[in-house]
């Protein structure tokens, strides 16, 4: 029986990354990725020179199948998405069941996560928190839904783009203004933001600008707080 390690990287700052996680990516005999391109400069910072494959949402249910038999060989593996925590608005969910229904250990090695990361100086006192990450870009799917965590009364977490954010906002402001939010922008790098304040505060800051830049993290608080 091998192991199956499902690693958190840096969502920016690559120094982010945990001794655990070094030390695990240089033990394995393989490493799936979501894209092996991204990975490979994270590992090369590192002098990480470990074999690569391929497993992203497209192909996942093949990679899956493909890494099985690497590890029925008594290879120990891990699994990196393109940033943050896997299987958090990030393919290897799929990665994860098929190697645990066939027999291996699947053991996470915790670490940067933007919804961790937001939640965290949020500033929010709610007890009930909903991760929902992206929503549907399609604009009726999206109002829908946006409706529907509004009316739940709990806090919750989007991911948006910097195409797409100012188009979420003033779904906001249509359904519940008063809202308190804090807005995350390119969390842990250079540019690093956070605007706090009511759903019309934050988006008149943004609209100011003459564009977005980044991507954004929304944290929305709930009905009561």
């Amino acid at each position: 029986m091998a192991t199956l390690y499902i690693v958190a990287t840096p969502i920016g700052n690559l120094r982010d990354i945990t001794f655990r996680a070094l030390d695990v990516l240089k033990s394995v005999s393989i490493i799936a990725c979501e894209d092996t391109r991204r990975s490979l400069k994270l590992l090369t910072y590192f002098e990480i020179k470990t074999r690569l494959i391929s497993c992203r949402a497209a192909n996942e249910q093949k990679a899956a199948l493909k890494l099985v038999k690497e590890m029925d060989g008594g290879r120990d593996a891990a699994y990196l998405s393109d940033a943050g925590s896997p299987c958090l608005s990030d393919p290897g969910a799929v990665l994860t069941r098929v190697t645990a229904e066939a027999g291996h250990k699947v053991i996470p090695i915790p670490g940067p996560s933007a919804f961790a990361s937001l939640v965290s100086v949020a500033g929010g006192t709610d007890k009930t928190l909903v991760f929902e990450g992206f929503l549907s870009p399609k604009s009726g799917r999206r109002r829908s839904r946006l409706k529907e965590l509004l009316a739940e009364g709990a806090a919750f977490v989007l991911y948006e783009s910097p195409f797409r954010v100012l188009r979420l906002l003033t779904d906001l402001l249509e359904f519940d203004g008063g809202r308190y939010i804090c807005v995350g922008r390119e969390m842990t790098k250079i540019h690093e933001e956070y605007l706090r304040g009511s759903v019309t505060d934050v988006l008149s800051e943004l609209e100011r600008r003459p564009e977005q830049k980044g991507e954004f993290s929304v944290f929305v608080s709930g009905r009561k707080a």
